[in-house]
């Protein structure tokens, strides 16, 4: 008899002790909502942390908890609120969709793929989706995603931006600028105007990328010796061979005698019949090296060009005397591939 007594005296201990944390816990979840509403974010978080504190087990706790740490921007304590709440709920959309978008933020990828694919009727499953499996370098699920979610909401920028990228992967250059282009109508950012250009440049779109350079660099743009060097070559090979001279040698003057530069500079008048101006840089690398065959059969080659055949053909020789392997370009009529 005495046993029962105490069975069941622990017994209503136990349930009253429950109840009385259960009550304590919904009342610091009441105080953090108000405190919520009134954008008091530090009182609701620190109430929300004393309703778990009765309750380990409150799932709307971890969430609006979750919520509050967002918008105090803590990630990482949202990340571990949001983590228990899907432990203990995870079929709950609110929380798979909020721990996919942390897990992403955390480059959690496969995590992060796992639960958007797992979010039922999610607004943000298929962005998160073609957003990891970029990161992944997945790039034919990520176009599959990226799509979709652009088909849901076309103003996302940075979607946009990926899904270029994506394209770029997929060596899609078209669809590539298309998407450039609607990115930057979007959101106009420098970094992405610059970006745009290269991918014109690398299309032989030099006017286009001519554009994009010049809006990257009205926008802010740090105007890098490679910006100058990208943009000094559009210029040359759109046919603006005067301003693409001094917009090269700007970065000549930072980098003197730098032979890479020099000989792009050398082949670019080559290629654009500037043979002059062609010569003149391969006779500037011949200074740095005389030895240099190469850049000496192209000098032959640039003579000959200029009608000067007989004195161009004696230096093609000579350079062939001192690397041999450069006869085979004359016999399939083709230039050296340079440095």
């Amino acid at each position: 008899m005495k046993t029962l007594i105490i069975f069941f005296t622990v017994i209503f201990i136990t349930q009253f002790s429950f109840c009385q944390n259960t009550d304590s816990a919904q009342f610091y979840f009441n105080k953090g909502m108000e405190a919520n509403e009134a954008m008091l974010y530090a009182v609701a978080a620190n109430n929300f942390d004393k309703a778990i504190y009765f309750n380990s087990n409150f799932t709307e706790a971890y969430i609006e908890n979750g919520k509050t740490d967002l918008a105090m921007r803590n990630v990482s304590k949202a990340y571990q609120n949001f983590s228990k709440a899907y432990e203990l709920d995870p079929k709950n959309n609110e929380v798979i969709s909020q721990f996919a978008t942390l897990s992403f933020n955390y480059r959690q990828f496969k995590k992060a793929i796992e639960l958007a694919k797992n979010c039922v009727n999610c607004e943000n499953a298929s962005r998160i989706l073609g957003m990891s499996y970029y990161n992944l370098e997945d790039y034919g699920q990520a176009e599959k995603y990226l799509k979709d979610a652009l088909s849901k909401n076309s103003q996302d920028a940075y979607a946009t931006y990926t899904l270029a990228q994506t394209y770029l992967e997929l060596e899609d250059g078209k669809s590539a600028i298309v998407q450039f282009q609607k990115a930057i109508e979007l959101e106009p950012q420098s970094q992405w105007m610059y970006e745009l250009g290269l991918v014109c440049y690398n299309q032989n779109d030099y006017k286009g990328a001519l554009k994009y350079f010049e809006m990257a660099a009205n926008k802010g743009y740090n105007k890098s010796n490679d910006f100058y060097e990208n943009y000094g070559f559009a210029q040359l090979y759109s046919g603006d061979t005067v301003n693409g001279i001094k917009t090269l040698n700007i970065v000549l003057e930072r980098k003197p005698n730098n032979k890479e530069l020099i000989n792009n500079m050398a082949y670019a008048m080559y290629d654009t019949k500037k043979y002059n101006e062609a010569l003149d840089y391969f006779k500037k690398l011949l200074d740095i090296n005389p030895k240099d065959a190469t850049t000496m059969y192209m000098a032959g080659l640039t003579f000959q060009k200029l009608g000067q055949k007989e004195k161009g053909q004696k230096i093609c020789d000579n350079a062939i005397e001192l690397n041999p392997s450069l006869k085979m370009y004359r016999q399939k009529n083709e230039l050296p591939a340079g440095l």
